[in-house]
């Protein structure tokens, strides 16, 4: 389980401080924000920029193409289902549905005591054990009913 800290406009500066020397590092400090936040927060997108010597919409464009940035606090568990083709085509949708039942939000969302975010997560690379769904950064193929349901109760624990 992910522990993220409260944003913190010094801890921001350290990291894109430590990393802003590397070539490409809006990535790198984009993920190390969201690594330490849980997210990536609105007051760091400026702090960014000014370091890069880019413009906001330059930052807030990457931010924004990337799925796996969030812009608000992830629940304290992860939960990614596939919803690329191969995982559609064997079964995903009505695992999509039953998750969205058992944990009672849709897909992209937090639950309301902030203990599951789930969301959707486009080819996991598992494409010949599909379904396939994630867990806190543990892949998990061959996905059915009892398997799902056995992870969305991890989850929720």
């Amino acid at each position: 389980m992910a522990a993220y800290e409260p944003w913190s406009a010094p801890k921001a500066l350290q990291i894109i401080d430590e990393l802003k020397s590397l070539e490409g590092p809006a990535l790198p400090i984009l993920h190390a924000m969201q690594e330490a936040f849980g997210y990536v927060p609105e007051p760091a997108i400026p702090m960014i920029a000014e370091a890069l010597t880019l413009s906001r919409a330059e930052v807030h464009g990457v931010v924004t193409f990337y799925h796996d940035f969030r812009s608000e606090p992830a629940g304290k568990r992860v939960l990614k289902l596939c919803r690329a083709e191969a995982c559609q085509a064997a079964g995903g949708d009505a695992l999509a549905a039953r998750a969205e039942a058992a944990l009672g939000i849709p897909i992209g969302h937090t639950t309301a005591d902030g203990r599951v975010t789930f969301e959707p997560i486009y080819c996991l690379g598992l494409c010949a054990t599909a379904p396939s769904a994630m867990l806190d950064g543990r892949v998990v193929g061959r996905l059915n009913e009892s398997r799902l349901d056995a992870l969305v109760t991890e989850a929720k624990q």
